[in-house]
């Protein structure tokens, strides 16, 4: 009996061609001679597979572009060889025959490379029993309508709430705008089913595709793809309420339920690029690849993260493509293959274990082989919910259903921020997994949480649209309306005021609000307040901020005086002012030549009622510097002060001796650059120590230490064009 969720999508087995088998994959060398070009995609690709490139800065390249035409017509027109489906990603073509010239033909021509057994001459199997996902009626039934939920979920209620999907539902975010193409092996009476109606009478479903059969049917084939998507699109109020809902919807056979050969591999990458070509942003796959029928197909360890196996390419160039793939981790774990299977390894694919509704892992999901996070989430596959056949409610154990519940929400998530790509998307719901700081081979990064995916992905989007800013009022000054902009903080209860100067409450608004939601209002009918000082002032019981406006016209700043002197040899500058109120800010700026000046420190002003005083010392003061304030105003305006020349004595040569520390600390001020000159001698005449130094112009600190020294008196001398300066020092 083999596993659904992990038909190991298609290695090429090199070698001879057995005539047993009459499926066959043609490897072609190059894409020479291609009537299509990448400057013409449009020739190729459909607008929405277009669009999706361009939202996302997705280049093309080679893998784009069509199987050459001439080589395509030159297979089909060997005789008795039936052209079934091509691979442009991996620029291979299935074929039937069971001729061997007609192989031998093939093989001749310059542009093969190889040609691989995939399918042999007669099919069976052991049918439906390949997949283990053993469906159950499902006792008791449930109606369960929680307050505050738009839906009323029924019995898959548990498997929604374990990751607050009904957050992203309640906010409006159903599948609106989105496309998902399911992979699997058959959707039976998918049309038919009761918790099919509504995305059967909304014409959610865009259209199937059968390239296993080639008949353009898939109703007629296998159970396992019907509940697998009921788990997504089911909207069976107080029964069933899948997790996408309002998504559209592409059913996909790729899958040969009652056999397991590499041909289903070739047929899952045909389909993932039939997903590409339609424009859809998510593919479901619950089918992965280990063993097959014919033990010569089977994968190994060593293929694990290589991608190597042919499925593992496809998926990853899904990815590449911008899509989110999304696929069961497999339900080996109590097998002897244990891990998960192909195309799950893919680094860009997102893979899916299985937990039950109260997040315990499944003995039966797949583990993760060494050297990755994989599986790379759960979501509930022991006992999960999905439509029956008897048009009730049923339950089933696998992770090829705890992928597209999930996936499902995955979609609806990527719905309420379109402009970040698959890739992010995915990162946010790894972050808001329980275990993303601990991840195992079992959970992978854990059980994803959609409010808090949610709130990390709308946290980016603020910063892009507004910075890291969170509160803004306008106008300033205002007249009769102040607006106000927010950016929740908590979820909860949030407090506004509008105060005067005096801190009299004027007007109050409440809200109820959630973290990273952005709010606007206004405070309005103000035309009857008095001019002067208004504060808006944010409260929510753990953050407060507050915002000082002027209700009427902003008059210039009257700046009494600016001044500075030069004290301990630093610069000190005072300035007085009153009438700030427009005032956003002060620059203080400062020149050697009186002509360029640079900002050396800003500040904010101190709105105060009457005369403000300010100060500012540069500690490291130009021998000849010029300072002036600039003013900047609300309004965009600035202004600038009068100038002050400040010199420093630049005639200074200080000597220190700190006894403490055996330290000789020299000082030199010049307005030139200079030369110093240091001696120590000791007491008996004998020089000890001589040295020199350039000094630019300006203040010069040297320190010499005499650690070290003798015990003793020692004669300190210090020469520059300033002058000369001798001190004694006793060690």
């Amino acid at each position: 009996m083999k596993q659904f969720l992990f038909l190991l999508l298609f290695v090429f087995i090199l070698g001879s061609v057995n005539s047993q088998y009459t499926k066959l994959v043609i490897q072609l060398k190059d894409k020479n001679n291609n009537t299509y070009s990448l400057s013409n995609p449009s020739q190729f690709l459909s607008p929405r597979a277009i669009q999706r490139r361009t939202k996302y800065n997705i280049p093309y390249d080679s893998t784009d572009l069509p199987i050459t035409q001439s080589y395509l017509i030159s297979i089909a027109l060997v005789n008795n060889v039936n052209v079934l489906s091509v691979s442009k990603w991996l620029n291979r073509v299935l074929i039937q025959t069971t001729d061997p010239s007609a192989i031998a033909t093939i093989q001749s021509f310059s542009f093969v490379s190889s040609v691989s057994n995939v399918a042999p001459r007669a099919i069976s199997g052991n049918g439906w029993e390949k997949f283990k996902e053993e469906i159950q009626p499902l006792f008791p039934q449930k109606n369960q309508k929680v307050e505050g939920n738009v839906f009323n979920y029924g019995n898959n209620y548990n498997q929604v709430h374990i990751h607050e999907g009904e957050f992203l539902h309640n906010k409006g975010f159903n599948g609106e705008t989105m496309q998902i193409a399911v992979l699997d092996a058959g959707f039976y009476q998918y049309n038919t089913v009761t918790a099919f109606d509504s995305i059967r009478l909304n014409n959610q479903i865009l259209g199937q595709r059968d390239f296993v059969n080639f008949d353009g049917s898939v109703t007629e084939d296998d159970t396992h793809g019907m509940y697998c998507l009921s788990t997504m699109a089911a909207n069976w109020p107080g029964r069933m309420v899948g997790t996408a809902t309002k998504a559209k919807y592409w059913l996909v056979r790729t899958e040969n339920a009652p056999t397991e050969y590499p041909v289903e591999e070739f047929n899952w990458v045909v389909g993932a690029e039939f997903a590409d070509s339609t424009g859809s942003d998510l593919i479901s796959s619950s089918l992965g690849y280990n063993t097959f029928d014919a033990t010569i197909f089977n994968h190994t360890y060593s293929e694990f993260y290589k991608n190597i196996a042919t499925v593992t390419r496809g998926a990853a160039l899904a990815a590449k493509k911008g899509i989110i793939v999304m696929n069961s981790a497999g339900n080996e774990g109590n097998s002897p293959w244990k891990y998960i299977g192909f195309p799950a390894d893919a680094d860009s694919v997102c893979a899916v274990g299985a937990t039950n509704s109260q997040g315990v892992i499944a003995s039966f999901s797949s583990r993760g082989y060494p050297g990755k996070i994989k599986p790379n989430i759960v979501s509930v596959g022991a006992n999960a919910v999905i439509a029956g056949l008897n048009n009730q409610p049923s339950s089933g154990n696998g992770t090829s259903f705890s992928n597209p519940n999930i996936a499902g929400l995955v979609t609806c998530l990527w719905q309420a921020f379109p402009l970040v790509n698959n890739m992010k998307i995915l990162d946010a719901v790894y972050k808001s997994a329980h275990r993303y700081s601990t991840p195992d081979s079992a959970y992978g990064y854990g059980i994803p949480n959609f409010k808090t995916a949610y709130r990390l992905l709308k946290h980016d989007q603020n910063v892009l649209l507004y910075g890291n800013d969170w509160l803004w009022a306008t106008p300033n000054p205002f007249d009769s309306v102040i607006n106000v902009r927010f950016i929740g903080r908590k979820d909860g209860n949030t407090v506004f005021y509008l105060k005067n100067s005096a801190g009299v409450v004027l007007k109050k608004k409440n809200f109820i609000t959630e973290v990273e939601e952005v709010y606007t209002f206004n405070f309005d009918t103000l035309s009857g307040l008095p001019g002067g000082y208004y504060t808006v002032e944010y409260d929510d019981t753990t953050t407060t901020r507050t915002i000082t406006l002027h209700k009427g016209a902003i008059f210039p700043l009257e700046l009494i005086s600016f001044t500075g002197s030069i004290v301990n040899n630093q610069a000190q500058l005072q300035w007085i002012t009153q009438v700030e109120m427009g005032v956003k800010s002060y620059e203080l700026l400062r020149s050697g030549d009186g002509t360029n000046f640079n900002t050396i420190n800003t500040g904010k002003p101190f709105y105060g009622v009457s005369q403000n005083r300010y100060s500012y010392i540069d500690a490291a003061p130009l021998s000849e510097g010029y300072y002036r304030l600039k003013t900047v105003n609300f309004d965009g305006s600035s202004s600038l002060s009068n100038i002050v020349l400040l010199k420093l004595n630049t005639n200074q040569l200080l000597l220190h001796y700190d006894a403490l520390n055996t330290v000789v600390k020299i000082k030199s001020i010049r307005s030139n650059s200079d030369k110093l000159q240091v001696m120590i001698y000791s007491a008996d005449g004998k020089q000890v120590l001589k040295k020199e130094k350039s000094l630019p112009s300006g203040i010069n600190e040297m320190n010499i230490s005499l650690l070290g020294y003798v015990p003793g008196v020692y004669i300190v001398s210090a020469e520059t064009g300033a002058g000369k300066k001798t001190i004694k020092a006793k060690l």
